[in-house]
């Protein structure tokens, strides 16, 4: 970013660009329909995840499909694909490494940009050695270029014999009807373009109107992602294989999902739809740094899958996460479109609290605390002994969080510790 001195400009730019494309989402859909028509593709309207599944299941089975290439793609998380195309009698292979290594293990990501982040490489050593069964069992795979080399190897003629490939979209350009994605590794070209149906699936917020703002927001994708200026791939296809071309699938289908992200835009979490999914605020975020993916339940983790959870699974089931999070803001500060997490956060604790969430003796606490917190003086007599209470019980028995040190921030502050 330093090396960026327009680095400010562009996410100002990048947070007008989403702003004005989801005024005018309608619009901008139907005209990405159109060209991507034009282009010879078909698209294919999913109003939830059911719905997207079977559009997807009943493509494979058209072409008679026995497996299936997938790039790394949250939202086929979201909907669930792996499972219903095993269903179906379909077997999907993961592409991106990451994805390939949670696939074997059969563990669900714990990143969105980074889906084995909780992984060391010694347990990658381990799965290869339990499922390559066929490679030496005395190889040495201390190394990581060697474990990538084995799945290399593995995954080479899966991309040859797969039927049908499925990628996502990192942006979707309304002008061309042309999708695009970036990858480090680039099995998301291998992906599209070997099978003979290419089937892209993408939330309908990715739109954006021409190829310029395409530009714009990869200017600042890989920058906050991964901390490079661009991917090492970045692909853009639009429709199917023409007269002439020597490579690329004979079908294309383009799977749009809502799955109630309409509900959202004009209303209090309008915001949350200008994300690209760069994963910078979860990256940032302390709270994600201690209990790691996992730990938030559902397909998106950290600030932003604190948002989209409790709107997609139910306030009910999911009250827990916009409550986890200290307000410290950084989410914001790097988001490179500008979305006010804090902000967002605290209408779902709003919306939780008016829900009943929590209840019992929790919200009694919440109660009590409110009263104290705006009478400073009798706070301040409460807090001391309070602070002394917490540290002889953490002495008495541990806790998975640190006591107090034996004093409050006032009376440390007076002290004139800084």
């Amino acid at each position: 970013m330093s090396r960026l001195p327009e680095y400010d400009d562009l996410r100002d730019r990048a947070k007008a660009i989403k702003a004005h494309t989801l005024d005018n989402l309608d619009t901008y859909l139907e005209q990405f329909e159109a060209n991507v028509i034009k282009a010879g593709g078909k698209v294919h309207w999913a109003r939830d995840d059911v719905e997207a599944a079977q559009i997807i299941v009943e493509i494979c089975k058209s072409v008679e499909a026995k497996t299936v290439t997938k790039g790394k793609s949250m939202i086929a998380e979201e909907i669930g694909l792996n499972a219903q195309l095993r269903k179906n009698g379909i077997e999907p292979i993961e592409t991106d490494l990451g994805e390939y290594i949670i696939q074997l293990r059969d563990e669900p990501p714990s990143h969105i940009i980074a889906p084995a982040f909780h992984i060391s490489k010694e347990q990658v050593a381990e799965t290869f050695l339990e499922h390559h069964v066929e490679q030496s069992p005395d190889r040495d795979l201390s190394e990581p270029t060697s474990l990538v080399h084995e799945a290399r190897q593995e995954l080479r003629q899966k991309f040859l014999n797969a039927d049908v490939g499925i990628t996502g979209a990192n942006v979707l350009v309304a002008q061309t009807g042309t999708g695009l994605i970036v990858t480090n590794e680039g099995n998301g070209d291998l992906t599209q373009s070997l099978p003979r149906v290419h089937i892209a699936l993408s939330s309908i917020e990715k739109v954006v109107p021409t190829l310029e703002d395409a530009d714009t927001i990869l200017r600042l994708l890989a920058r906050t992602a991964t901390g490079q200026e661009m991917s090492v791939y970045t692909t853009f296809f639009s429709g199917a294989k023409r007269a002439g071309d020597l490579d690329g699938p004979s079908q294309f289908h383009m799977v749009m999902l809502d799955n109630r992200r309409s509900e959202l835009l004009g209303g209090p979490l309008h915001d949350v739809l200008s994300c690209i999914r760069c994963g910078a605020c979860i990256n940032h975020c302390p709270i994600y740094a201690k209990v790691s993916g996992h730990a938030y339940g559902w397909v998106y983790p950290g600030p932003i899958g604190s948002i989209l959870t409790p709107h997609f699974v139910g306030v009910d089931e999911a009250h827990l996460l916009p409550n986890a999070c200290t307000m410290c803001g950084r989410c914001e500060e790097v988001c490179p479109v500008r979305i006010p997490l804090p902000k967002l956060l605290r209408t779902w604790r709003g919306r939780a609290y008016d829900a009943g969430h929590p209840g019992g003796l929790h919200r009694l606490g919440l109660n009590v605390w409110a009263w104290l917190a705006v009478r400073p003086a009798l706070y301040r007599l409460v807090v001391r002994p309070a602070v002394v209470i917490l540290k002889w019980l953490g002495k008495m028995r541990p806790y998975d969080l640190p006591s107090p040190q034996g004093s409050t921030f006032m009376d440390r502050y007076k002290r004139g510790e800084r």
